[in-house]
């Protein structure tokens, strides 16, 4: 799909049809993901592909019962990885971590969009739940549900973010 046309269509999905995913759609996802620019390309994020019915459920629990992450064929668990960042750049690393694990999760969430998927960011949830799901010290930064959609994506009103330079 044209990239700008992608862009403008994407939109959150909530619902989702009980189809697996294939392998070739699972490896599309994981590796837009795995080439998402990063802080000093020290990639400060890792993610996990969950499939699994019971862990899915568990997630959904961490997320304050949100069940469709449950009805999502797949769902990615995007991690930051403050140590890995932070050798480089100190304190700022914190930081860097985490913008480096959302820019995966969106990479993610455009690539599923790309190949006809629905999906929908998830950063409602309980931090130390999703953590002891994985047995993970990184702090977990979304859930990305993604399958076939049930139903058409939610178009948002979007507001023009630009702000002027005082020298405009």
């Amino acid at each position: 799909m044209d990239f700008s046309k992608l862009i403008r269509e994407r939109g959150s999905v909530r619902s989702f049809r009980p189809s697996p995913l294939t392998q070739k759609q699972l490896d599309a996802i994981r590796d837009a993901a795995n080439l998402a620019p990063s802080a000093g390309n020290l990639q400060g994020y890792h993610f996990y592909l969950v499939t699994g019915k019971e862990t899915k459920e568990k997630l959904a629990a961490a997320a304050f019962s949100q069940g469709f992450i449950t009805e999502a064929s797949a769902a990615f668990v995007f991690f930051a990885d403050a140590a890995a960042s932070s050798k480089k750049y100190g304190e700022r690393g914190n930081l860097y971590c985490i913008i480096d694990a959302s820019l995966a999760a969106g990479y993610a969430q455009l690539a599923a969009a790309d190949i006809g998927l629905g999906s929908v960011w998830v950063g409602a949830f309980n931090d130390e739940k999703v953590k002891a799901i994985f047995h993970e010290e990184g702090r977990p930064v979304c859930i990305l549900p993604v399958g076939i959609a049930a139903e058409a994506p939610k178009q948002s009103p979007r507001k023009d973010r630009l702000k002027k330079t005082p020298d405009a």
